[in-house]
């Protein structure tokens, strides 16, 4: 049995997929769960941190998480590093501050646009 996210018109369901035999289709035994959780880092800014927001240029997962919370960063410092199409593409800080909040966490897929940190 294999679980996956699926997303309908912006809406999140987790599905899990069953293979019943090698000749079988392969959804031929999906079963529909309830919607996904929301999650904590949306691209309207979710997560609850203060300062300028850091967002995701593109989607992909959470491969390494470079800063601490509480940290100090300059523009341009590695905050998060995604993995995308097997690119690691680093997530910089859009000013000089502190870290004040990181709302993801490693192996957790995002999308363009998301919030995954705050920088005070």
């Amino acid at each position: 049995m294999e679980t996956y996210i699926v997303r309908v018109n912006g809406e999140e369901f987790e599905v899990e997929i069953e293979k019943t035999g090698e000749s079988a289709a392969p959804a031929a035994a999906a079963k529909t769960a309830a919607p996904a959780p929301k999650k904590a880092a949306a691209k309207s800014g979710g997560g609850k941190g203060k300062g300028e927001p850091v967002v995701c240029g593109t989607a992909g997962k959470v491969f390494k998480i470079v800063a601490n919370e509480g940290q100090q960063v300059k523009s341009g410092d590695t905050i998060i590093v995604l993995e995308a199409m097997k690119m690691e593409i680093p997530v910089v800080a859009p000013k000089d501050g502190t870290v004040s909040k990181i709302v993801v966490s490693e192996g957790e897929a995002t999308t363009s646009g998301q919030t995954v940190a705050y920088v005070e």
